[in-house]
């Protein structure tokens, strides 16, 4: 048993790897003995890495919802590895403008819209499309997406009352819903079309991490969830690792809730 989870060596992509979720990966698995292949949109981004890299992490910036950049970025990836073993498909976008991002349905703008999903869900399509592919030529692998609990179920607004993050008043958009729930979608069609080339490809829907929300938030959300807290990003790591290592070679098309039991209500 303690062999089937083991990451070590395994060659891991990591896109938003500058992020919340991202950067918490990088640093956990890189412990582990993983070698880890960090992507993000910008190099200020993946500063926060700085004192991973090395000889187990290289970080490369790439935009995910570009072609070119994406099949750069496979290239460099092999230089640097040799293979991939997983791709975690983990960016989003809040886009440069928060406060246009957190709008309400009757007041959001079509070009928000189309930013968000040309990160969350086409950016994703195209990494899994090229990474997917490499793949599926190679010998198999594993694909885990990051969706959301709310690409299962609607937003609770009543946790949004006196909330602030990012200096301003805190929401969930219709476009992350969709974006999440479209991934949802992708991870099953793509599981399918290639079980029979042993790439697997996952799910995974965090619920509510801590990540500098007011207390009030962190209060109202806390008394949602069934085990009466918000997650932190290490809470995570367990569920990626599960599904990069072999402790999951039967297991594809699926989705896993980290969410304290939001869901289960």
């Amino acid at each position: 048993m303690k062999n089937l989870i083991d990451i070590k060596d395994k060659v891991i992509i990591i896109t938003g790897a500058g992020g919340i979720i991202g950067s918490q990966l990088c640093k956990d698995f890189t412990e582990a003995g993983a070698k880890i292949f960090a992507m993000d949109v910008s190099n200020d981004a993946l500063k926060t890495l700085s004192h991973l890299e090395g000889q187990n992490l290289a970080c490369f910036a790439a935009d995910v919802s570009n072609q070119a950049s994406v099949a750069s970025s496979l290239k460099e990836a092999l230089r640097c590895f040799g293979r991939i073993d997983a791709l975690i498909n983990n960016a989003a976008t809040k886009t440069s403008d928060v406060r246009s991002f957190c709008a309400s349905v009757e007041a959001y703008s079509l070009e928000t819209w189309r930013e968000v999903m040309s990160v969350n869900l086409d950016g994703a399509f195209i990494m899994a499309k090229t990474f997917g592919e490499w793949m599926a030529e190679n010998g198999g692998g594993s694909i885990v997406q990051t969706a959301s609990i709310y690409g299962l179920v609607g937003p609770d607004e009543r946790i949004y009352e006196g909330s602030f993050y990012l200096g301003g008043k805190i929401s969930t958009p219709p476009v992350y819903s969709a974006s999440k729930a479209g991934l949802i979608g992708l991870t099953r069609h793509l599981a399918t079309h290639w079980a029979k080339s042993k790439v697997r490809v996952n799910t995974i829907a965090p619920g509510g991490v801590e990540s500098g929300q007011n207390e009030e938030f962190q209060r109202l959300y806390s008394e949602r969830v069934p085990m009466g807290r918000m997650g932190t990003t290490q809470e995570l790591s367990g569920a990626y690792a599960y599904f990069v290592s072999d402790a999951s070679t039967y297991v594809t098309g699926q989705l896993l809730c980290v969410d304290g039991g939001w869901t289960a209500w």
